[in-house]
């Protein structure tokens, strides 16, 4: 029963260690898609000039999950309500963040964005946007750089802390 006991111990933090590593390894192609998403929006707009909900249509049509569900939901909430768009912005980054491996910096610039969002002429929304591709440039490079220095040692650690455990109990 000891023993039983011990492999689901080990077992279990060396899930919870792949966890960490699987997180680790999303969080830069997450904002891989951010970036191509804001690309595809600069497109739409300045050169389609599409109103901003059928513009996160065209993105959500191109893009993976989970970016694709955060786009789709902009869309539908703002081709049903006519409210403020930085609300919906905000609420739907909150939950974005939710569902993915994306941080709390990444949030941030995605609402420092959604705050310009609609707010200027096509030129200063240009600036904008690329001023928010840079940010995630940076991010981008931070997410890397943990990728490479703790992803291998996240599950390495996981399955020797529960080793670790189980020699303690034992």
């Amino acid at each position: 029963m000891k023993w039983i006991g011990a492999l689901l111990l080990i077992g279990t933090t060396t899930l919870a260690g792949f966890e960490i590593s699987r997180s680790l390894n999303a969080r830069p192609k997450q904002i891989r898609q951010l970036k191509n998403a804001l690309q595809i929006l600069e497109a739409e707009i300045l050169y389609s000039q599409l109103p901003l909900p059928d513009a996160f249509q065209t993105i959500a049509k191109q893009i993976p999950q989970p970016s694709k569900s955060f786009f789709q939901s902009l869309s539908d909430f703002l081709h049903k309500n006519s409210t403020d768009l930085f609300t919906i912005w905000d609420h739907e980054v909150n939950q974005l963040l939710k569902t993915s491996s994306l941080t709390g910096n990444e949030g941030e610039i995605l609402k420092q964005f959604g705050r310009t969002l609609g707010q200027h002429d096509f030129d200063q929304q240009q600036k904008h946007i690329h001023l928010t591709i840079n940010h995630l440039d940076r991010e981008l490079e931070e997410a890397r750089d943990n990728q490479y220095r703790y992803g291998k040692m996240a599950k390495s650690l996981g399955l020797l802390c529960g080793l670790f455990v189980v020699l303690l109990l034992i």
